[in-house]
């Protein structure tokens, strides 16, 4: 069962400072079960991370499946990767959750799972440009293929820092999927949507050629998902 009204509580800029720390490992918590529930990562697959304030994250524990995660296995550390307080190690992940606030102060929270159709992009080197499909373009944007580094190195942040500036969800070749928000709620929605949008591309590729829309009809689209973003 997840905290009653969790998703909405989580839904504006800034509400990690307001909320207590404890009901934040709850909701961490809840979206990893979410992603499990929904075939987004199985085993000990993907981590999430949340802002506490401008100095501190909570992030998901390296080496337990996420959907036996408690509120008290989560990790805290400092933005710098010193941990404060857990008995838990911080997930092997780490290097990329932190690089992500570094470069997007904007960012409250980063979800990484391996959600099956998305991931079968990345690993097939296909990036997810959204041009054509309306839905994706205006609530997910572009999804560019993040070259491949060996998972938890710091060459695999270091291989996301051309895309941090105006991308909020990110294929990772030949490993899965990342995506960033202004909530735990918002980064959340924005993985269960590139993992929708993917199946839809998926199977209109499989029905033969996929036409792209217009350019004044992407411009548009940006244009629409820019505002929500600044919402």
């Amino acid at each position: 069962m997840y905290p009653r009204g969790w998703a909405s509580r989580l839904s504006t800029d800034g509400v990690a400072a307001t909320l207590r720390t404890d009901e934040l490992r709850e909701a961490v918590c809840a979206v990893c079960r979410r992603l499990y529930e929904r075939g987004l990562i199985a085993g000990q697959d993907g981590n999430v991370s949340v802002r506490l304030d401008d100095e501190s994250l909570l992030i998901t524990p390296a080496g337990l499946s996420k959907v036996d995660v408690r509120p008290e296995d989560l990790v805290e550390l400092g933005l710098d990767g010193t941990v404060r307080r857990g008995a838990q190690r911080p997930s092997s992940e780490l290097a990329v959750h932190l690089r992500a606030y570094q470069r997007r102060p904007d960012a409250r929270a980063v979800v990484h799972a391996h959600p099956p159709a998305a991931t079968a992009f990345a690993v097939a080197g296909i990036a997810l440009d959204g041009e054509s499909l309306a839905e994706l373009r205006a609530g997910v944007g572009c999804a560019p293929l993040v070259p491949y580094a060996i998972p938890g190195s710091t060459a695999a942040a270091d291989a996301f820092d051309p895309y941090w500036a105006s991308h909020d969800a990110f294929l990772m070749a030949h490993h899965g999927a990342l995506t960033v928000g202004r909530s735990l709620s918002d980064a959340n929605q924005r993985m269960e949507s590139l993992e929708h949008g993917a199946r839809i591309m998926w199977a209109a590729r499989a029905l033969g050629d996929v036409p792209s829309l217009p350019a004044d009809a992407l411009a548009a689209l940006d244009a629409l998902r820019g505002t929500s973003r600044r919402a």
